[in-house]
């Protein structure tokens, strides 16, 4: 793996991550000025990637808004819980009308493809992490 920082493109991107080397781990799709990375390794997960800047931001859509009971609470609970979760924030994105739990990480355009893999897998297992664990958790308390 070629391990030279460079400034990212989403082109770049593609052809980098899209590489042989890395087709067992993702699979990379580009839609418009955005790559689906499907993290094969956690359960064929969508991950997205986009050029914004001088920035990479990789996200995950977790769960509608709408599924939890209390989402002012929960919302709540997000914000202690945030620091238990290494590399990653939550946020609230709308898509298609529906507000949704999501999960993003940043790094800057001059990362290394190393790093934009470890980035991409760091927030793989957080997002499967929070779907499994603080959302029962929150539901528990």
């Amino acid at each position: 793996m070629d391990d030279t920082a460079r400034v990212w493109t989403i082109g770049r991107l593609a052809e980098a991550l899209g590489a042989a080397d890395h087709a067992a781990e993702v699979g990379v799709e580009r839609v418009g000025d955005v790559l689906r990375v499907t993290m094969r390794e956690h359960g064929d997960l969508a991950v997205f990637l986009s050029v914004a800047g001088e920035q990479i931001v990789v996200s995950s859509l977790l769960w509608p808004v709408a599924e939890m009971d209390d989402p002012a609470a929960f919302n709540h609970f997000l914000l202690k819980a945030q620091k238990l979760v290494p590399l990653s924030n939550f946020a609230i994105t709308e898509v298609d009308g529906r507000e949704y739990y999501e999960l993003i990480g940043e790094l800057s355009i001059e990362s290394t493809l190393r790093t934009i893999l470890i980035e991409l897998r760091v927030l793989a297992h957080n997002a499967l992490d929070a779907a499994a664990d603080l959302r029962h958790a929150f539901a528990a308390a």
